[in-house]
């Protein structure tokens, strides 16, 4: 969605100096509208990396967290086989071909690949800026399994902040978590937001849930509901939104949505709406998804 910008995250990688360094471009790379399902290419050990080889027999330089994870978790020597993936739809097969005590060298053993995402781009906008004991990251990992585009912590009158160190927190957690579930385009963790600022995004938004008590069930409101190729899901805080709050939010244009005669916790009543919904718009033919 305009307006989103990713959270910055220190660099892993740097490129070898070669006396012919191969310059990296897109058009190097075999576009693959593949499923999800098929993306594992075969079990190798998946890694992150910002930058990324350009061809077959490039040579990258793999550091910081992910150099560590590989020699001393999973104790990878050089000759074995990973693969490379930088969070936007890239992938890349290699080796280890050398290791030294600041890093190792990964050949690309193939053209790397680019795999495009073909359904619909749900945006989470939750206010779980007040959970306590995990919680919240457990709501930032799930969405980030079940494909969610991105997740921004929603500021509101009874959640009204979230620390700076938490924020960085859930970035590893997303990290984590891509790298376990084999996604290949990482999920955004936008900066705090403020209900105020929310309105004008729901308003431009032609699909936009907001998850409030005794409002019309959710299957009932996908069934009059038209096919797009992006939408937004706004969960509000324990203790939920104001009454103010919803009816500003439904005023700028968002669809109000019951998940059942429960009360839910934030990170319940998320994950409700955003299995849902990644089931429905997975069901849905979009042509321009």
């Amino acid at each position: 969605m305009q307006g989103f910008t990713a959270a910055v995250r220190p660099r892993f990688v740097q490129l070898v100096n070669r006396p012919s360094p191969k310059i990296f471009s897109l058009r190097a790379f075999s576009s693959s509208s593949s499923d999800y399902g098929n993306q594992s290419r075969g079990g190798l050990p998946r890694f992150f990396s910002e930058v990324f080889p350009s061809s077959k027999g490039s040579i990258v330089r793999v550091e910081g967290d992910e150099f560590w994870h590989m020699t001393k978790v999973l104790r990878l020597s050089t000759n074995d086989r990973v693969e490379l993936f930088n969070g936007k739809g890239g992938l890349v097969e290699g080796c280890i071909q050398r290791i030294d005590r600041t890093g190792l060298d990964f050949e690309a053993m193939e053209d790397p690949k680019l795999v495009l995402p073909h359904h619909t781009q749900w945006h989470v906008f939750a206010a779980f800026g007040t959970l306590k004991g995990g919680r919240a990251d457990w709501l930032v990992e799930k969405c980030t399994e079940l494909g969610a585009q991105s997740v921004t912590p929603l500021l509101t009158e009874r959640s009204p902040s979230i620390s700076e160190n938490r924020v960085d927190r859930l970035q590893r957690v997303i990290l984590a978590a891509t790298k376990q579930c084999q996604r290949l385009h990482e999920m955004v963790l936008n900066p705090p937001m403020k209900v105020d600022s929310l309105l004008p995004i729901v308003a431009q938004s032609k699909l936009s849930f907001v998850a409030t008590a005794e409002a019309t069930p959710l299957v009932t409101a996908l069934s009059s509901s038209r096919k797009e190729s992006s939408g937004m899901i706004i969960v509000g805080p324990e203790g939920d939104f104001t009454e103010e709050e919803v009816n500003m939010i439904m005023e700028a244009g968002a669809t109000a949505v019951g998940l059942g005669p429960h009360r839910l916790r934030v990170e319940t009543a998320t994950m409700a709406l955003l299995a849902t919904l990644m089931l429905w718009s997975d069901s849905q033919q979009l042509p321009n998804a």
